[in-house]
This record gives C-alpha cells, structure tokens and sequence, in this order.
C-alpha cells in the first residue's frame, strides 16, 4: 500500500530535503566569491560543506549539462543500477520522507 504522501503528491518542505546541498542564495554567492580571486574551488567547496564538483558545475553551467547528457547515454546501457542498492535506497528515503511529513502534521 502506498503511502499517503505518494498517492497525494505532497512536497517535502526544501530545508528538509536532503537532496538540496545548497540555498539559491548561496548558489548566487559563490561565482561571485570565486570572481574576487580570494576564494579558491576547493576552499568554497569546504566552506560549504559540498564537493569541489558540486562547485565546478556552479561556475560553468554549460559543464554541468554536458555532464547530464553524459550521464543519460550511459544510464541507457543501465552502466549505474543497482536493484538492490535501488530499493534499498528508495525504501530508507520513503521511510525519511513519512517521518518528516509526520513530524510537520503534529506541529500543525
């Protein structure tokens, strides 16, 4: 039985959702930092806590598209799946994604 978050398509609240790595505002910040020369990729990628790739794809958004359609020729060839490491996976965010919206329902 599904849960009651799939069925009815309810959003994770964005500070909760542990797939966003940083703020829209600290993704406007980091060219910015970078442009003033004080800041290198690795030392921006350690004050935010992130990879050096993560910043990388920031700078030069053509590279991080490129990367993308890299990355869907490759998935065709299924050169990435896992079905257990997939399900696993799926069921330990499902079950994370239930208690916060438990969590925020009680706070209401």
């Amino acid at each position: 039985m599904p849960y009651k978050f799939q069925t009815e398509n309810i959003k994770m609240p964005r500070n909760k959702d542990r797939r966003i790595k940083l703020l829209d505002c600290q993704k406007r910040m980091i060219p910015i930092m970078y442009a003033t020369r004080l800041f290198s990729q690795r030392s921006l990628a350690r004050a935010f806590g992130v990879s050096r790739r993560l910043i990388s794809f920031i700078l030069n958004p053509k590279q991080h598209e490129a990367n993308k359609e890299l990355f869907k020729a490759r998935q065709k060839e299924r050169r990435y799946y896992d079905r257990e490491k997939n399900t696993k996976a799926t069921r330990e965010h499902r079950r994370y994604k239930k208690k916060v919206l438990d969590e925020l329902n009680k706070d209401l």
